[in-house]
């Protein structure tokens, strides 16, 4: 059953369980980002990583049809995100494709604390997104993924 980010990511458990099941060495271990496509059957989780839901885009909007980022619909900041299905991979075995790192932060306010990270409290990690577009377009315009709302 798919979750919401803050559950699949407790303590970066997903990666452990990973690596003790295949004997691979933790710090070798990354996550590999697939978009799902809406409607599937995801009652049964997968295999290997988890399956997380309940995001938005803002700044942007996911096109469920051709499975990209795309320009937001007029007069909309926030759009619905796809459903992610995190799966642990070593790091040397990530497939690459055309993409936008995108910052997942827990508010629309993006700030908080600034942790010994050098990363804000509030700031939660970076997702692959599929684009057709390059990083820097996004990046100008500020898109992220939110966990929740603050309207």
């Amino acid at each position: 059953m798919p979750k919401k980010l803050s559950n699949c990511l407790n303590g970066t458990g997903v990666l452990q369980n990973f690596a003790r099941k295949y004997r691979i060495p933790i710090d070798t271990i990354i996550f590999q980002f697939q978009t799902m496509p809406k409607g599937g059957n995801y009652e049964t989780k997968p295999d290997d990583g988890c399956y997380i839901e309940g995001m938005y885009v803002e700044g942007a909007r996911w096109d469920n049809e051709r499975m990209l980022l795309a320009e937001s619909l007029p007069k909309k900041l926030h759009s619905e995100a796809p459903m992610l299905w995190l799966q642990p991979v070593e790091s040397h075995k990530k497939k690459q494709f055309p993409s936008y790192l995108s910052p997942i932060y827990r508010t629309s306010e993006r700030r908080g604390v600034l942790a010994t990270t050098g990363h804000s409290s509030n700031f939660v990690m970076n997702v692959e997104l599929p684009s057709d577009k390059p990083n820097e377009y996004w990046v100008r315009r500020g898109v992220a993924m939110l966990l929740s709302l603050s309207d």
